[in-house]
């Protein structure tokens, strides 16, 4: 607890460009967080590194990150907005955890599964001990809860175990954090398959909109999304890609699924589309213009990079310290 604040603890990736599903699901729903919760937001810069990445375009996808965080609207001076590879302690803590985590858990994890299938050529150790990172990510901050969906509860559970066996060793050590289950964002899945989740990974262009996507792009990508033959705008089951449509439409127009089928009713899939279109770019064009002004300004960027950064470091080494305290570490000379 922080100023008498539960902790909240979250990141995203620095690796391909963030889609509309990564806002509506995840990031809209961090705006109000800070209210109520001591908010931790990282640029996941480590865990990006278990695929190759080209280092200058690394770089900049991370800043970028960094800088949408912050243009969709997550206040850096309310939140902990950080770059996870500045606050060493979460090597540092990987490695100890790593020793209090047996393999058996590891080969359960099906996200390694999945991913080891899609880069067979690179199937790393980190890829492997990939959620005992995770682990120290969300402890070193003494996290109460983090914000996790389906595909993220396997490495909350694992957390939770590590957290409870060290404790059980050393005392009171970590606080066992919990999911964070509030306000449902939009499930938002895939323009060209909607059995799929939209995601950054899309080897279909046009199955994603990325935050970034020009007003021109985003009219093109709706127009081209899988619907159905028949030309009725209602959500159903056996509609998934017009149902998709509507969650994405009501998610930026804030409009009810009801009002929505109401609006469209008699009305064809081209005008449908197009009205899609609109409220997406609605979303996204405030967003664009105010990335635009925060990546130019590179003081003012700089600036919050490094008070986050000495922020996260603080709190992240007041964990460690204790952490090398209970293992046995020698103290540093000061």
């Amino acid at each position: 607890m922080i100023n008498d604040k539960k902790v909240l603890y979250s990141g995203m990736q620095a690796t391909g460009n963030l889609t509309l599903g990564n806002y509506l699901g995840a990031l809209k729903n961090w705006l109000t967080l800070n209210e109520e919760y001591e908010c931790f937001f990282g640029v996941m810069d480590l865990h990006s590194i278990t695929v190759r990445q080209d280092p200058a375009e690394f770089r900049k996808r991370a800043r970028n990150l960094l800088a949408l965080y912050i243009a969709a609207g997550l206040d850096p001076v309310k939140n902990c907005i950080y770059y996870q590879s500045h606050v060493s302690a979460h090597a540092e803590l990987g490695w100890i955890l790593d020793c209090f985590t047996y393999m058996g858990e590891l080969n359960r994890m099906t996200q390694f599964k999945d991913k080891s299938a899609k880069h067979s050529d690179n199937i790393n150790a980190g890829l492997y001990t990939y959620p005992v990172l995770m682990a120290a990510d969300i402890l070193l901050y003494q996290a109460d809860y983090v914000p996790v969906g389906k595909d993220q509860q396997q490495h909350l559970e694992i957390t939770r175990d590590i957290a409870q066996r060290f404790n059980a060793i050393y005392g009171d050590v970590f606080t066992i954090p919990e999911g964070y289950y509030g306000k449902k964002g939009a499930k938002v899945m895939s323009l060209q398959d909607p059995s799929k989740k939209m995601s950054k990974s899309d080897e279909n262009v046009n199955g994603s909109i990325y935050l970034m996507d020009d007003v021109d792009t985003v009219v093109r990508k709706c127009k081209r999304a899988v619907t159905d033959s028949d030309s009725e705008v209602r959500y159903s089951e056996d509609k998934p890609g017009v149902s998709n449509l509507l969650e994405i439409y009501t998610a930026c127009s804030g409009k009810s699924i009801e009002e929505a089928e109401k609006e469209f009713d008699g009305k064809g899939y081209g005008e449908f589309k197009l009205a899609v279109a609109e409220a997406v770019n609605s979303v996204l064009e405030p967003m664009h213009k105010e990335f635009d002004r925060i990546i130019k300004d590179k003081e003012y960027l700089d600036g919050i990079i490094k008070e986050n950064d000495d922020k996260a470091r603080y709190f992240a080494n007041k964990t460690l310290r204790k952490v090398r305290k209970k293992v046995g570490f020698t103290d540093i000379p000061r």
